[in-house]
């Protein structure tokens, strides 16, 4: 049988607001409710930011934990929770550490580049790794190029992340005006990102395009307005939920059935240290 294929919704970002599109979620009750339904349209975990009292996004971990009770009580344990540690520039490294090590959340993303920047103290965030991997923690690394991965190896061999098959999310685009490029795909999967458990994460319009050949790889989709506003068709999506349905759509022909959380939780890889 084949591996599950799993959806995840990524709603609202950091840096979009109800400017962009009115029906992107900011408070914990319209989260809650872009929650139950994306997974109603077969999503199987969603990415949470928190917005402060400015509508920034922030790290504040007692919004976080208001949002994780709001979408735990509209959807139970039918979707996995997924915090981030998104710096946008301002966060440290300490006070991305700090969020997760407060909350402990079922899963969170963090992108390498920026909890362990070049010429960082690898020492802490070792340590770092090593105690919300021993929480149970599901852990996904955000890589934003194909040469990333070669870092993440580097960091296995000096045993600051561990050995084996990891989980990442590879980004392709980012807040380019060109979106997400083929060569960006063909560069991750030239590198070898199928060693590991991957999502791809596609900005722009050809959101699903990138996600159907993500399925057809054996990867995994992150959809949604945090990066995306389109559906496949051209037209503005009414709702993140219309986002995930059509992203299920794309992937059928790759023959894989879609996933739901608990698949999710079960396929996510629970790597050791040496």
């Amino acid at each position: 049988m084949m591996t599950p294929f799993a959806v995840a919704v990524a709603p609202n970002g950091a840096r979009r607001g109800k400017a962009d599109h009115p029906r992107l979620p900011v408070t914990p009750d319209e989260i809650a409710r872009d929650a139950a339904e994306a997974l109603d349209a077969g999503a199987a975990m969603i990415h949470l930011h928190v917005r402060g009292g400015d509508g920034g996004h922030t790290l504040d971990a007692g919004l976080y934990n208001e949002a994780t009770a709001e979408v735990r009580t509209a959807v139970g344990d039918d979707l996995v929770i997924q915090i981030t540690t998104e710096a946008v520039g301002r966060f440290t490294s300490a006070q991305q550490m700090a969020v997760v090590d407060a909350v402990r959340p079922e899963s969170v993303s963090i992108a390498l580049r920026e909890i362990l920047p070049d010429g960082a103290d690898e020492t802490a965030t070792a340590a770092f790794f090593r105690r919300t991997l021993e929480r149970g923690t599901l852990l996904q690394l955000i890589v934003y190029d194909a040469g990333e991965l070669a870092r993440v190896e580097a960091l296995q061999a000096q045993a600051v992340l561990p050995a084996g098959r990891l989980a990442l999310l590879a980004v392709l685009g980012r807040y380019s005006e060109a979106g997400a490029t083929q060569g960006e795909l063909d560069a991750y999967l030239a590198a070898g990102i199928g060693r590991h458990h991957w999502m791809l994460c596609a900005f722009g319009p050809q959101e699903a395009h990138f996600m159907a050949q993500a399925a057809a790889a054996g990867g995994h989709a992150r959809v949604g307005f945090e990066n995306n506003l389109w559906l496949p068709d051209g037209q503005i999506a009414p709702s993140n939920a219309a986002i995930v349905r059509a992203t299920a759509q794309a992937c059928t022909s790759a023959g894989r059935p879609l996933a739901s959380a608990h698949d999710l939780r079960r396929l996510w890889p629970t790597p050791a240290y040496a």
